[in-house]
């Protein structure tokens, strides 16, 4: 085998190494989706068949250490009640890092509640918080979800003056 030929076979094997394999790029899709189609009020209006579509059937959110879990349908109507109660509430992906089959998403939420949140009345007042995930696809479903929101930073903001 010839020097060039060598050469070339070895610049293939490490550009395969670092690309993105198609499996990867719709696993970042489906990540995507759920800020963008999910979470959103304005994206999909069936908030269950999207959950369904994007998240697999033994899904769990874990937001805590409590041994509590919401199961798919658990939040896709969670996310139908924000979508009433917080019809301009948006998340947006900041950042995304991968490693694996796992997505760390840090994104902005901000909404404007239309009544008492968490027990705060902010009176017509917005917010803007923080949120970090860590998403676990398998084929091409998320079957996992750990989350941090800054709620109480939300909540200072709807009780400042």
């Amino acid at each position: 085998m010839t020097l060039t030929r060598r050469l070339a076979l070895t610049c293939a094997a490490a550009f395969a190494s670092i690309a993105p394999t198609l499996a990867q790029t719709a696993d970042k899709a489906i990540v995507e989706a759920f800020y963008t189609r999910l979470i959103n009020p304005a994206g999909a209006k069936d908030k269950m068949a999207e959950a369904e579509r994007i998240l697999a059937p033994g899904f769990q959110s874990i937001g805590d250490y409590s041994g509590k879990v919401k199961t798919r349908d658990e939040l896709a109507k969670q996310l139908a009640g924000f979508a009433q109660f917080m019809p301009d509430l948006t998340w947006r992906i900041e950042e995304i890092l991968q490693s694996g089959n796992r997505f760390i998403v840090r994104s902005r939420a901000s909404g404007t509640p239309k009544g008492p949140l968490f027990g705060v009345d902010g009176k017509g007042k917005g917010f803007t918080l923080m949120s970090i995930d860590i998403h676990e696809v398998v084929d091409g479903k998320i079957v996992k979800v750990y989350h941090v929101e800054d709620w109480a930073g939300a909540l200072r903001q709807l009780q400042a003056p």
